[in-house]
């Protein structure tokens, strides 16, 4: 048993061979799952039983693609520089993993921030509000959930990057697992935008 508060929080269980983290941020992602599928549910039931001609078409709704793709390319390239931060904690190299850690961060914040100024602003300046119709109640509701957990990813990360950055000299591998359970959560925020994508810009 690992000593400290929490049982096998380095080692696995012998009973579901996970570490208690691993074995948490699982469950929570179990929920998360649930929660965006349900939304994603919603949005695919609304379009499907809109009568002909209400649902609005892709010039309509100013959907740019191409910034979808590049929001998209950029987390993308996020979730690799999660994993290299986990492989060079496991080769002992912690400052080639923080840095690897703010590359993230800093892509997190771009998307954030080209979401806001290249999407949101436009929308609303040009009337596109959630009461708008039933697509945009649904794109505001999903891609700003979606950006919720981008920003608690980026204050988990930030706070393993600095304060929390001290468990690495008292337990390294602990602090391993912890930046695996982080960047769990982050492929997953990834994956939920890689659904949102297509359906929000390509299939209208």
């Amino acid at each position: 048993m690992s000593s400290g508060v929490l049982p096998y929080t380095v080692e696995p269980h012998p009973v579901w061979g996970l570490y208690s983290g691993k074995l948490g941020t699982w469950l929570f992602l179990a929920s998360e799952v649930m929660l965006f599928g349900g939304l994603f549910s919603a949005y695919v039931l609304l379009r499907v039983g809109a009568p002909e001609g209400t649902w609005p078409t892709g010039e309509e709704t100013e959907m740019d693609w191409k910034i979808g793709g590049f929001n998209t390319l950029m987390l993308i390239i996020s979730s690799v520089t999660m994993v290299m931060a986990w492989a060079s904690l496991k080769m002992n190299d912690f400052a080639k993993a923080r840095t690897y850690l703010i590359i993230t961060v800093i892509l997190a914040l771009a998307f954030v921030a080209l979401k806001l100024s290249l999407e949101y602003y436009p929308h609303w300046h040009h009337g596109l509000k959630p009461s708008t119709n039933t697509f945009f109640g649904l794109y505001y509701l999903m891609t700003g959930l979606h950006a919720i957990h981008i920003l608690g990813g980026v204050v988990v990360m930030l706070y393993f990057i600095g304060p929390g950055a001290s468990l690495w000299k008292t337990n390294p591998e602990y602090y391993t697992n912890r930046i695996e359970c982080t960047g769990l959560y982050w492929h997953f925020v990834d994956l939920v935008w890689i659904f949102l994508f297509p359906i929000l810009y390509l299939m209208n």
